[in-house]
């Protein structure tokens, strides 16, 4: 008993330690692979093994008059592989602890070779850096220095080593099983952690910039605390009359864009009901095809066909001067802001109804048949049917959409609006993301940008609370 408690404890420490390991990969503050300043100070341990290039980028003049070694920093490119690699076989390690003894046994002969692992690129950028210090060239113009990460990746290797051998001590006469098995709850945990490991860097580690919202910062120089400003910026949106008008301009745009959305999300699933009722397979599967395909399009695309439609040598120029209609030079209908929200609306449905249908069509797929048969048998027509089955069948899906629209209503992305913006239409089509992209991107106001950004993201997650709270209180149902 007292070996199981004390095996089950270890086991709890290694895989604290492995995710641990594997989230400091992501990162720079602690990538022991920074031994110099001249390294870039946003490189994180997983570039520092990917990218060589990156790793020496701010090098080149040192290296190609061979004013420093460039064996060094091979080394700590390799370095960097081998340590990555240990850590992904820690990983397999961590994994195979939630199975039966086998699984354990084989893991921890894992955890034991991939913190060995890990030790060897460790001691590789120990090398690096000794050599550093040996060349009176490299010492001068690098200053090389072992970081902190440098010491805690140490740390973490060796008790991955010591933890992997006390539990081959522990296990050594526990019987083994005959096959490699996994509880059925763990094999789904199993199944889903890859989705997290990319839900975090993809989602989650990007959150780290949201520091640039409370420094000066200054496109390509490192984030210190001398920097740092609280919350200027945040005060400056509320003081600045001129940024007030922005922001009001914007917001209204955004919210009666997202408005019209809100008020045509029915449209997909009434499409879906109709599609469904049409009796000839071919003639469906066209339009259900014809419909889908422009999803796929780009937006740039779309503003291709668009131009090609509605400039002032488009189609429509073209065939109004071919009927005599036409007096003077053609009209540029993509120019002006006329009902551009409506104009944004169309072609944002003309693209996405065929592809938003596909989720309301496999859920009228789930529908009980019995119970088509049972209104068929008490002599309900097809419209009957349609009103009294089929749409309520869909209203949960229809609702849940609902709830994540408004979740994001001040998300009506970028790419259609910054396409068709011109100088005649850009105060009614600017919408939030765009207002962040022209902020941060072409006036170079990166603070302020990501200010707005993350408030943007708070506002997007209390939505999505308070509409699931209104759901669970209305209808007695709610997505979270």
């Amino acid at each position: 008993m007292k070996q199981s408690l004390a095996s089950r404890s270890i086991y709890i420490v290694l895989r604290l330690l492995i995710v641990l390991s594997v989230a400091m990969m992501f990162f720079p503050a602690i990538n022991p692979a920074r031994l110099t300043e001249r390294i870039n100070r946003n490189m994180s341990l997983f570039t520092s093994a990917i990218a060589y290039n990156s790793l020496i980028a701010e090098l080149g003049r040192e290296l190609n008059r061979g004013w420093v070694n460039e064996t060094n920093f091979v080394i700590l490119f390799i370095s960097s592989m081998i340590i990555c690699l240990g850590i992904c076989l820690a990983c397999v390690c961590g994994c195979l602890s939630v199975g039966n003894m086998k699984c354990k046994k084989r893991g921890n002969l894992f955890g034991l070779i991939g913190g060995a692992t890990q030790a060897v690129g460790l001691a590789g950028i120990l090398f690096a850096y000794l050599q550093m210090n040996a060349s009176e060239s490299d010492f001068d113009r690098l200053s090389p220095a072992l970081t902190n990460g440098f010491f805690l990746y140490c740390a973490i290797s060796a008790t991955l080593i010591v933890g992997s051998l006390i539990q081959m001590l522990l296990l050594r006469n526990e019987e083994k099983e005959a096959v490699f098995e996994i509880e059925a709850k763990y094999r789904v945990f199993l199944m889903f952690l890859p989705f997290a490991a990319l839900l975090f860097i993809f989602s989650y580690l990007p959150l780290w910039g949201w520091r640039a919202a409370f420094v000066e910062y200054q496109a390509g120089k490192p984030i210190t605390m001398d920097d740092f400003v609280g919350f200027r910026w945040f005060v400056f949106l509320v003081n600045d009359p001129g940024t007030q008008r922005d922001i009001v301009r914007v917001l209204q745009n955004t919210l009666a864009m997202s408005a019209l959305g809100l008020s045509t999300s029915w449209v997909a699933m009434a499409f879906a009901i109709f599609l469904v009722e049409i009796r000839n397979g071919p003639f469906r599967r066209f339009v259900q095809t014809l419909t889908t395909i422009p999803n796929f399009i780009s937006w740039v695309m779309v503003y291709a066909i668009a131009f090609a439609i509605f400039s002032t040598d488009g189609f429509v120029n073209s065939l109004l001067a071919a009927m005599g209609s036409l007096d003077g030079p053609g009209r540029n209908y993509l120019m002006g802001d006329n009902a551009i929200w409506i104009k944004m609306l169309g072609w944002g449905m003309w693209k996405g109804l065929g592809w938003s249908a596909i989720i309301y069509i496999a859920a009228i797929a789930g529908i009980d048949q019995q119970l088509y048969e049972a209104a068929t048998v008490d002599g309900a027509g097809r419209f009957q049917k349609m009103w009294h089955i089929t749409l309520p069948g869909l209203m949960s899906t229809f609702f849940v959409l609902l709830l994540l629209s408004i979740a994001g209503i001040l998300n009506n992305g970028m790419d259609q609006y910054f396409v068709f913006e011109n100088a005649t239409n850009t105060q009614r089509i600017t919408v939030l993301d765009l207002y962040i992209y022209q902020r941060g991107i072409e006036n170079g106001l990166i603070s302020i940008s990501t200010m707005v950004g993350m408030l943007k993201s708070l506002i997007s997650v209390t939505l999505l609370f308070a509409a699931n709270k209104a759901s669970k209180w209305i209808r007695g149902e709610s997505i979270i």
